[in-house]
């Protein structure tokens, strides 16, 4: 273990009040990653739940408000196009009034790079067609990043808000299995 206040262990061009500083940074960022991995699990189980239980609400909470929200989806949705986050909800409101989830599990839950504070979030999507109960299984992606909160008077009028989730969805791509 370093001990900063033994003067054999410091470089001649930083003071001791110098490596306390640097030692406390660094104990900060692992705090802050920390913090934020343990949002993580939420957030993808927030995901899981909007898609399980076809509930739009849930996943607005979780798109960005700064940026648009990349979507490209295969058929038989067959959508691709950057929307607002308000945009994105009508659309997945379409998706889960016209397709019914019947199967949503997580394929990958490890970061891609945390440092740079984003994340890809892998998964199945099994669904129904409810006009003729067609069935179509999809591995969808999300990319996540962290943001600040920043609600809009719409996002607030919607219940299941999570304000405190700093995993925010900027892009939704997915491909048929």
């Amino acid at each position: 273990m370093f001990d900063s206040s033994n003067p054999s262990y410091l470089l001649p061009c930083l003071t001791k009040e110098s490596y306390d500083n640097i030692f406390f940074v660094a104990n900060l960022n692992v705090l802050l990653l920390t913090v934020l991995v343990s949002l993580l699990p939420a957030t993808t189980q927030d995901i899981e739940k909007a898609f399980l239980q076809n509930n739009p609400k849930i996943l607005y909470s979780l798109f960005s408000a700064k940026s648009s929200i990349n979507i490209s989806l295969p058929e038989p949705i067959s959508f691709s196009d950057q929307l607002s986050n308000q945009q994105a909800y009508f659309l997945f409101r379409k998706i889960f009034s016209a397709f019914t989830t019947f199967e949503f599990y997580s394929e990958k839950e490890l970061p891609s790079d945390l440092e740079n504070q984003y994340y890809i979030f892998k998964a199945r999507w099994s669904f129904r067609d409810n006009k003729n109960n067609n069935q179509y299984v999809i591995h969808i992606f999300f990319y996540l990043i962290e943001e600040k909160s920043s609600a809009s008077p719409f996002r607030k009028s919607l219940k299941n808000e999570n304000s405190k989730n700093a995993w925010k969805i900027i892009e939704i791509k997915a491909e048929k299995i």
